[in-house]
């Protein structure tokens, strides 16, 4: 799918993520649960705060993916993150993994500073709204 951009004037450039993204017709919406580093088993095996942004990123782009979307076809993230000053420190190096993941695809984006997540090691969790092609 190819959305339209929506970035007015008035609100200045975005830097990273789109102010809005208008999906074409005949899409279907696919709404991704929020998703963290867990593994199948539903466990987090890393305290690395970047390496747990990678995880949870591949298991978002793992449903699109088997939903028959891409990485392009995501329309929105929100990002909840229990360590603000992680995020801003770590920005070069979280852009790296976005885009070895994402390409130069920036959705419109949300980021929470959450006082905690229901699994205790989960440090971020994504969730997506995507728009996958009616075929």
């Amino acid at each position: 799918m190819t959305y339209e951009h929506i970035n007015p004037e008035e609100l200045g450039a975005p830097s990273g993520w789109t102010n809005g993204m208008l999906a074409p017709a005949g899409g279907r919406l696919l709404f991704v649960a929020g998703q963290t580093a867990g593994g199948p088993d539903g466990k987090i095996t890393t305290d690395d705060f970047v390496e747990q942004i990678g995880i949870a990123l591949d298991r978002v782009l793992a449903v699109v993916r088997d939903a028959g979307g891409s990485a392009e076809d995501i329309g929105r993230i929100t990002w909840f993150v229990t360590d603000i000053d992680a995020y801003r420190s770590k920005l070069q190096e979280i852009g790296a993994v976005y885009r070895s993941r994402m390409g130069r695809h920036f959705p419109a984006m949300a980021l929470l500073h959450v006082s905690g997540l229901v699994d205790p090691h989960a440090q971020v969790e994504l969730e997506v709204t995507a728009v996958i092609a009616d075929v």
